[in-house]
């Protein structure tokens, strides 16, 4: 499978939804760009790393890592952006440390945080841009950041759709709770499985 380099195009936010935030992607060569929602931490870290000028008093958690990787002369040499599964990306940092290359699994905003820290591509593979990628229609009067914005509250909109159909919980069993508690750490929604853990403290 090929590979297609992108470039941080920038961070979006929602206009409807507070704390709702989304990484845009862009590729390299052509057209398509790559959203990402993120959380409100993960996109204050990468909004520092961007802005070259902004030096936070004290290191945040991913100046901490490059911190320590830099100690122990550690090199992120890129990420990849290498799985979509229900619409949770999935990553890889391609560590190199004594010639030898390790690959570590990560959040995609993590990695990305870091990949910007280390000055290193970010990468995804062709299959990934065909399904997730779009071309943004940009309105001139409007501008390209309000196209961004109605992207972000679309893509939490979608969000919300799917959580708002799993908040009811009276009328399901432990064991539903229990498939819905595995299903939301894997897609690394912790804020709906902590309400789902909940829920199940109470029966218990």
């Amino acid at each position: 499978m090929s590979l297609v380099r992108l470039n941080i195009k920038g961070i979006s936010y929602s206009q409807t939804q507070n704390g709702a935030y989304a990484l845009i992607l862009s590729e390299m060569e052509g057209d398509r760009k790559l959203p990402i929602v993120i959380g409100a931490f993960e996109a204050q870290s990468i909004a520092i790393a961007l802005e070259k000028e902004i030096k936070p008093p004290r290191p945040l958690t991913h100046d901490l890592f490059k911190n320590f990787a830099d100690r122990y002369e550690i090199v992120v040499k890129q990420v990849i952006i290498h799985k979509l599964v229900d619409g949770v990306f999935y990553s890889s940092i391609i560590c190199e440390r004594d010639k030898i290359e390790e690959i570590i699994d990560a959040r995609t905003s993590d990695a990305i945080a870091l990949a910007l820290r280390f000055q290193a591509p970010i990468f995804t593979y062709k299959n990934i841009l065909d399904q997730a990628g779009i071309y943004l229609k940009v309105n001139p009067k409007k501008g390209e950041e309000d196209a961004d914005s109605m992207l972000v509250d679309e893509l939490v909109s979608e969000d919300l759709q799917v959580i708002g159909k799993e908040t009811s919980y009276q009328d399901l069993s432990l064991d539903e709770l229990n498939r819905m508690l595995e299903q939301a750490v894997s897609n690394e929604d912790y804020e709906l499985a902590a309400r789902i853990r909940d829920e199940i403290s109470k029966r218990n």
